[in-house]
């Protein structure tokens, strides 16, 4: 037999991993789920209910109360008793204590948490249980700390609590995105109305569990699910006194409108279209990794995810074959398998969005590539994608599509890629790969954008402000930063 004979027989073997299914037979899942308010599950006033839907088998897996005006009015309602005689008046220390118990709480039922989240969103196993849960937790730990420490958090200046908060969060990180909105809120002394996304309440009626369960004050926290015009009428409620919102720039302009004639105060955080750097200097098997996970990650439902990548023209041949061959070995399938990189679009209606942005990319001449995987019968899912031979001007580069796709373009010097990153109407995140700091400097001080990662991608802390400029939002979530949008500051005199 010839030396490399065997070899080449080895190397046409055809493997793929063993199914590594997470087990559901530990959680929990009620048939019904009514709303959250003053403490207890109540039933709509409205008598109306929808389905949320596994995205990744169509299956039904609750019916979830759409909460119509009366019953808005009576969580609002609620949260306001909750904040006159009890949450305003207690101790802080005390109310850091409430904070830190929900934190272990998460923390204890994290297996189960991080189950329903890939069940409700379609997101991998691997990311619910090792990215959002963990970092949920850690936002009402780190929270828990500021409660009696607010004096000491903008030095000369003093603070008092705004009131009554009305939240609403988005559908690609619904636990970790309570969790950022409700822990400052009530560091902060403030009660809050919560709505989650209709497609993705399940992990957010189980924060209301949990805090049913940390024996929190009724009415402190109220949970209140439905569609668009529940959140509608929670934004314009005459007695919520802030409101926080997480979602598209679309939706984000129309809630300034609405707020304009009243005082109320608001953060938003919107849109997103960042520009992710190569540079020709930089570590570029780290850099491609670093590709994937900027765009790849949550199946490129991120806010901040890197879907504009600008390639230094000496490697960019070299950087493309790189990334054909690993978008053809990540793993598209069951979101509870362990293997699993790339899971299920979110819902139909976005699985429908995404292709029509991928229609628009060939259509404007753009030149598609596709990951070489066999897409489910059942479900919605979209194969990684990325398009070359585009422009500024081409719509897949300008305008958010939440997805799996990636837009390639090149460039020759530092200044060049700075003023096409700038190019756009977004400002929310940005990241550079390179071996050089004074480029690292250069872009950080240059690019318009509140976030910029250097040499990683997607990485958060609760310590660190999370936010955008133009049309990415309004205000900062996370770390100190973080508590400034529910508090009123003075002044000391």
């Amino acid at each position: 037999m010839p030396k490399n004979s065997k070899a080449k027989k080895n190397s046409s073997i055809s493997w793929k991993y063993s199914s590594a299914l997470e087990s559901v037979e530990h959680i929990s899942i009620s048939p019904v789920y009514n709303l959250f308010i003053g403490g207890k599950f109540v039933n709509p006033i409205s008598k109306k209910y929808f389905y949320s839907t596994n995205p990744a088998n169509e299956e039904k897996l609750a019916k979830i109360a759409l909460a119509g005006k009366s019953d808005v009015n009576k969580a609002v309602l609620a949260a306001r008793s909750a904040y006159n005689n009890v949450w305003e008046k207690m101790d802080p220390k005390e109310r850091g204590k409430y904070i830190y118990r929900i934190a272990r709480l998460i923390q204890e039922k994290s297996r189960e948490l991080a189950i329903i989240e890939s069940l409700d969103g379609g997101k991998p196993i691997r990311e619910s249980r090792d990215i959002d849960i963990p970092l949920a937790a850690a936002h009402f730990f780190y929270y828990a700390g500021w409660a009696d420490k607010l004096d000491y958090a903008f030095p000369g200046r003093r603070t008092s609590s705004i009131g009554v908060a009305g939240q609403i969060i988005p559908w690609n990180f619904p636990l970790l995105m309570a969790s950022w909105k409700i822990a400052p809120a009530l560091a902060s002394g403030n009660t809050v109305v919560l709505k989650p996304a209709e497609t993705t309440p399940l992990t957010a009626l189980k924060l209301a569990e949990i805090i049913q369960e940390s024996d929190l004050p009724p009415g402190v926290v109220n949970i209140i699910t439905g569609d668009g015009t529940t959140g509608e009428l929670l934004v314009n409620n005459p007695k919520v006194d802030k409101i926080a919102f997480t979602g598209s720039t679309e939706v984000g302009k129309m809630i300034i409108n609405s707020l304009a004639p009243s005082k109320k105060k608001y953060s938003l955080e919107l849109g997103g279209k960042a520009a992710n750097i190569i540079c020709e200097d930089a570590a570029i098997d780290q850099a491609v990794e670093g590709i994937i996970n900027s765009i790849f990650f949550n199946q490129g439902h991120v806010c901040c995810a890197g879907s504009r990548l600008y390639v230094q023209e000496s490697i960019s041949n070299q950087i493309i074959s790189k990334l054909h061959n690993r978008m053809d070995h990540l793993i598209l399938g069951d979101p509870l398998d362990k293997n699993t990189d790339v899971g299920a679009i979110n819902s139909k209606s976005q699985l429908k969005r995404i292709k029509m942005y991928l229609d628009i990319g060939k259509n404007d001449g753009g030149v598609i590539y596709q990951s070489k995987h066999s897409i489910p019968k059942k479900g919605y899912w979209c194969a990684p994608t990325l398009f070359t031979d585009i422009s500024q001007s081409h719509r897949i580069v300008q305008e958010e599509i939440f997805g799996p796709v990636l837009a390639i373009q090149t460039f020759r010097t530092i200044d060049e890629v700075i003023a096409k990153a700038n190019n756009s109407p977004y400002g929310l995140s940005g990241g550079i790969w390179t071996d050089k700091g004074s480029k690292i400097f250069q872009v950080s001080k240059e690019i318009r954008a509140g976030v910029i990662w250097a040499n990683t991608f997607n990485k958060f802390d609760p310590t660190s402000p999370f936010g955008g400029y133009k049309e990415s939002g309004i205000g900062r979530e996370g770390g100190l930063e973080g508590l400034s949008p529910y508090v009123n500051i003075v002044n000391r005199t």
